[in-house]
């Protein structure tokens, strides 16, 4: 198994324990928590966590899924 595919592995399990805010993520759980993980060893560089853009497009596909179950899957 790849480093990747194994943090997230991890991270999912963590999410599993972590609080309620991270669970309303869902799918993207994993990659919010990778983007901390990133943030807290680049002394918050957010610049230098290319992670931000991953969790933002997940929430972005998070919400186009959400909505388009709420219109009746058109």
């Amino acid at each position: 198994m790849d480093l990747q595919a194994n943090t997230t592995q991890v991270h999912k399990h963590d999410a599993d324990e972590e609080d309620d805010n991270v669970k309303q993520l869902q799918q993207c759980s994993s990659v919010y928590l990778l983007l901390q993980d990133c943030l807290v060893n680049s002394n918050r560089n957010w610049k230098a966590c290319q992670k931000v853009q991953d969790l933002k497009a997940c929430n972005e596909r998070r919400q186009q899924n959400a909505k388009r179950n709420m219109d009746g899957g058109k």
